[in-house]
């Protein structure tokens, strides 16, 4: 199993990195937001500027990570749509590969390429950025390999149901993007009116965005654990019932 996995793996991960768009998208655009906006608004900063400061310091890299995830996961359900409709999936089906095989073949390849991104998006900041910051890149990578995780999940549980790949993209997108507006990366969840504050509470990428900007900004792990908490449940939920309503054609 674990042979096929690592097979699964490779080949996914050569079939990705043949189609520029796919590459582009993933790669290329969350870095260039990353550049571009910074050095666009960050000159113009004045020391009194600490809502846009903040923003360039902590929101614009946290922003740039959950596109990268958000890529990966319209991506990811893009990918498996085709599939199916290709008939791979019905193929793969003969083989002892489950469900849960070809989820983690696809996280492994989405993983790899969230972390080449993160480390661009990182020397070229250095080259790049116009705030001065020192970030733990460890502590960094590793929450945002927990909340591309969790948000993967999300992508595969609607590539298990979605029939075509016509429809995939553009549920996910619709699925996917609207969470950004209530995940408190523009306005305090505190100050979003009563139904937007509700849908923060059960939308998973404001877990991630707090995780991610509270190790930004050098909070400890441990004022973390119900965002990590959170998106770990995320995830189990999301694997399993995309293991249950799974459809290979």
């Amino acid at each position: 199993m674990l042979r096929g996995l690592w097979k699964l793996t490779w080949i996914e991960l050569k079939i990705f990195l043949r189609e520029p768009l796919g590459a582009i998208g993933t790669i290329v655009i969350p870095v260039l937001v990353f550049i571009l906006v910074g050095r666009a608004i960050g000159p113009k900063l004045g020391p009194t500027a600490n809502a846009a400061n903040t923003f360039i310091g902590v929101g614009l890299p946290v922003l740039a990570s959950i596109l990268i995830a958000i890529s990966a996961v319209l991506s990811l359900v893009t990918i498996i749509s085709i599939y199916r409709e290709g008939g791979i999936l019905k193929r793969l089906r003969a083989t002892p590969l489950r469900p849960h095989t070809i989820l983690t073949a696809h996280v492994i390849v989405k993983l790899l390429l969230t972390a080449a991104t993160l480390s661009l998006m990182v020397l070229a900041g250095k080259r790049y950025y116009p705030v001065g910051i020192h970030v733990r890149f460890v502590g960094f990578t590793i929450a945002l390999l927990i909340s591309t995780c969790s948000i993967l999940s999300i992508g595969f549980l609607i590539a298990s149901i979605v029939p075509t790949a016509r429809f995939a993209q553009p549920i996910g997108a619709i699925i996917m993007y609207p969470m950004i507006a209530v995940s408190g990366l523009f306005a305090p969840i505190a100050s979003l009116p009563p139904l937007l504050h509700a849908a923060a509470v059960i939308v998973p990428l404001t877990y991630a965005v707090s995780l991610l900007a509270g190790i930004w900004r050098g909070d400890p792990w441990s004022a973390h654990l119900g965002d990590v908490a959170a998106l770990a449940l995320v995830f189990f939920v999301c694997t399993a019932l995309s293991a249950k309503v799974f459809r290979w054609e």
